[in-house]
């Protein structure tokens, strides 16, 4: 336990506290210790020692009527320490000291106590995204503010920094960190890529996060590389389309935005007549590389968005998503576990083909010629979760709880692991794949979840959430973090929980054409992913969104219902009452709503209330 600091009252008890320390060489006890519990494991912040003689911080710990023993130290770049206790209800103390260049210790800090308890399914993701949050946001470079790679490095990805633009909102929308917060930082990094080296308008794989200079990816890849730079685009059109408000602030955003998408020469991919997008291009190696852009993998988002270009001379025409993306060998009968494939080669590959370029584009309720997107993409991560359990390669640690193959790092390097063969599932798990599957398979995924924090969480969980991956078998867990990995979690978990980065991405006007002209068409056989209240039959839709003057509310109704809606700011607060208590029937309706207020351009919630729960709905309103 530690001994009570003598009393120090008035500016001669103070000056004592001083001398004494300064004689016996000890540090000043350690300041603003705090303890947070949660599920499985309590979180110990505390404040920076100013000192300069302090190297870290030992933390200390016990548990009820146990002594004191040492947990560990944390370095001070941190300010953190993450004790995994291993249950719920585990009441445990903690006091902090600081220790000297020399090896002393300093004064025992206050003591600390926290209890875990038991957290909902709600509570569970809410922590997930937060922590998951905190790699893109607190690790986020501190010049550009760019994503890191991976936290072993201060070189940038823009990739995953396109994921990481879409995790700021989620914590905005979320609470983790404020609206402001989340605009300083997209606008730091929009400026950065503002003045950063393009290449026909398409950004460079890595970059140095201070400079902007070109990082090669490979020896010839020291250029433009249009894959990385379509996820980057998605993000910051994602962003373009949340910060809608009508000051300086977010108008110079948005211009600075449209800039960036307006430069982006896609058709010049092409090597500027073949029926095919190529993947890189460079001054000084051209097309060397020459690594055609083919489905079915993670560069959809490719050809939707160079199909949807606002500068007419850099878009593609429509018949490139046929020609070169759905070129050849594209659909398949192919089945796995009585799943049909549908679209995809072997048992469909890693699971990040079904997440990266649908964190903004939302599969659901749509086709084009070949097939419906969320419904391949489910039937993928059930092959892929049907292969782990059949496990033929008699992999350990592979379960119902524990499943997920996609690239990731591993004990031999970093491999694309998948259920296509025994060399590319080796018995590596990445909590990313059945994470960011939430939207195709819910159940699954939030059982992953559990098993990965709640049994394996003292090797798994981190700082920034789950580490990248473990393998069981070779006893193996990973203590690295990539930016491409954490992204589609945050990410994809809200899409399941709200729809709201699906919502914003698809309400940019430039989508919708480009959807149509290549040929989408609606599709109702399959249900939206998004959790809905029971009294909702299917997630309701507002159309048209952005809108003017009015939109409509589509919803179904699963029996006779009392339902309400209303017109909410980002703070929740109600700005007005759109439908009042009224009693309908079950099943469709199409209700007009006409907000009389004539709120200011910007992003709102359509709040739809029924007898069990309520659910909301971005809408954009524009003038």
């Amino acid at each position: 336990m530690p001994q009570p600091l003598p009393a120090a009252r008035g500016l001669l008890g103070l000056l004592f506290l001083a001398f004494s320390l300064a004689l016996t060489g000890q540090a000043a006890p350690v300041a603003g210790l705090a303890a947070r519990a949660f599920d499985h494991h309590i979180e110990l912040t505390w404040e920076r020692p100013v000192n300069p003689s302090v190297r870290n911080v030992r933390v200390y710990g016990a548990a009820k009527g146990a002594d004191f023993v040492v947990l560990g130290s944390d370095n001070l770049t941190q300010d953190r320490f993450i004790h995994f206790v291993g249950d719920t209800d585990v009441a445990t103390r903690y006091f902090l000291r600081a220790v000297t260049n020399d090896g002393r210790l300093g004064e025992p800090s206050d003591t600390v106590t926290a209890t875990t308890y038991a957290m909902s399914d709600s509570a569970l993701l809410d922590m997930v995204q937060e922590y998951t949050l905190r790699y893109f946001y607190e690790f986020g470079h501190p010049v550009s503010g760019m994503a890191r790679e991976r936290n072993t490095t201060s070189t940038v990805t823009s990739g995953g920094t396109g994921f990481g633009l879409m995790a700021l909102i989620v914590g905005a929308e979320r609470g983790f960190i404020t609206r402001e917060q989340a605009l300083e930082r997209t606008g730091k990094i929009v400026d950065f890529l503002t003045a950063a080296p393009k290449f026909r308008g398409a950004f460079a794989h890595w970059m140095n996060g201070s400079t902007g200079a070109v990082i090669p990816f490979s020896p010839l890849d020291d250029g433009g590389d249009l894959v990385e730079t379509a996820f980057l685009v998605q993000g910051l059109l994602t962003s373009r389309q949340y910060f809608t408000g009508e000051n300086a602030k977010e108008n110079e955003l948005r211009d600075k935005i449209n800039a960036l998408w307006e430069g982006v020469n896609w058709n010049w991919y092409r090597k500027s007549v073949e029926d095919v997008l190529y993947w890189h291009w460079s001054p000084n190696n051209g097309f060397a590389i020459n690594l055609p852009l083919r489905g079915f993998n993670e560069t959809h988002i490719v050809y939707l968005l160079a199909m949807a270009a606002p500068t007419p001379a850099y878009r593609i025409p429509p018949s490139l998503y046929h020609t070169g993306w759905a070129g050849e060998g594209y659909t398949t009968d192919a089945t796995f576990y009585g799943i049909p494939l549908l679209v995809g080669r072997d048992k469909g590959g890693p699971l990040f083909f079904s997440h990266y370029s649908y964190l903004g584009f939302d599969p659901r309720g749509i086709r084009d010629r070949y097939v419906n997107y969320f419904e391949r993409n489910t039937n993928q991560t059930l092959i892929n979760y049907e292969h782990v359990q059949a496990n033929p390669y008699n992999r350990a640690g592979y379960g119902p709880d524990s499943w997920g193959l996609t690239a990731s790092d591993d004990p031999d390097g970093y491999v694309a692991h998948a259920p296509d063969n025994a060399t590319v599932d080796n018995g590596t798990i990445s909590p990313t794949a059945a994470l960011s599957s939430m939207p195709y398979t819910p159940e699954q995924s939030l059982r992953a979840l559990k098993h990965f924090y709640r049994d394996l969480g003292a090797r798994l969980w981190g700082p920034y959430g789950f580490y990248d991956a473990f393998n069981v078998g070779r006893d193996w867990y990973a203590d690295s973090y990539l930016a491409i990995d954490q992204g589609p979690i945050i990410v994809m978990i809200e899409n399941y929980r709200s729809g709201l980065l699906w919502d914003l991405f698809m309400s940019s006007p430039e989508i919708a054409p480009a959807l149509a002209a290549v040929g989408f068409v609606e599709d109702t056989a399959t249900t939206a992913a998004a959790t809905v209240p029971d009294f909702l039959a299917r997630r309701p839709r507002l159309f048209p969104n952005p809108a003017v003057d009015g939109t409509r509310l589509e919803l179904t109704l699963s029996r006779p219902q009392v339902v309400t809606v209303t017109l909410r700011d980002l703070t929740g607060r109600t700005l007005e009452t759109l439908l009042p208590a009224a009693a309908l029937t079950g099943g469709p309706h199409q209700l007009p709503l006409h907000p009389r207020t004539r709120p200011a351009a910007g992003l709102y919630l359509i709040t739809i209330t029924g007898a069990e729960g309520s659910v909301s709905l971005p809408l954009v309103l524009s003038r």
